[in-house]
């Protein structure tokens, strides 16, 4: 785990323990999103960056569940959420950008505003396109990098200090590793991207 990677787990671990206070906030903005994207998992599912199970309430009851993140304190509270709903999901430790998985392992792939914490996006995508059957899902939703001057250059200025460079939007990153996009819909005045998508058979 290099340097960035290792900082970026260290800050999810401390912002466990309180990050579903800001649930309330998420639903006014993006509203049922998580819903409809999980909606649509078919078959052996992996979730990418499960958080705190948040998704976990909205996979249909055949999904193959697997889902993994780099935080243990994240996974803590995603096991909890899990035996809470009584949900049969395999849960562990893993890093987006190396995902401990064979190729095309999965049916459908999951990440739910987590791309954005992860430091290389490109490698990123490239490993869920790896775990996808021909043919898979990926389904996605995260914010894009902001289009609009002063937020634009902040963005540009701290992506500068980021070995992997500046947040892209994900569709656009998905695109470049192959990915063919099947639905693309702009949330909360265009700031969030919602992706379905698939590896070409």
């Amino acid at each position: 785990m290099d340097e960035h990677t290792e900082r970026t787990r260290e800050q999810w671990d401390r912002m466990s323990a309180g990050y579903d206070r800001g649930a309330g906030a998420e639903r006014w903005i993006i509203g049922d999103t998580r819903a409809r994207l999980c909606g649509q998992a078919r078959g052996r599912t992996l979730e990418v960056a499960v958080g705190t199970g948040r998704n976990l309430a909205f996979y249909p009851d055949d999904v193959e569940l697997t889902a993994v993140d780099l935080s243990p304190g994240m996974l803590s509270k995603a096991r909890a959420e899990a035996a809470r709903l009584g949900r049969r999901v395999g849960l562990g430790e893993g890093d987006a950008q190396n995902l401990p998985f064979p190729d095309g392992s999965f049916d459908t792939v999951v990440c739910t505003l987590a791309l954005c914490s992860i430091p290389d996006q490109a490698a990123g995508l490239a490993e869920m396109y790896r775990v996808l059957r021909p043919g898979g899902g990926l389904l996605i939703v995260d914010h894009i990098e902001y289009t609009r001057a002063p937020v634009r250059w902040i963005e540009r200025r701290r992506g500068r200090r980021r070995a992997a460079g500046p947040r892209r939007r994900p569709m656009d990153v998905a695109v470049e590793q192959g990915f063919v996009v099947d639905r693309h819909d702009r949330l909360a005045l265009g700031f969030f991207d919602r992706v379905a998508a698939h590896r070409p058979e």
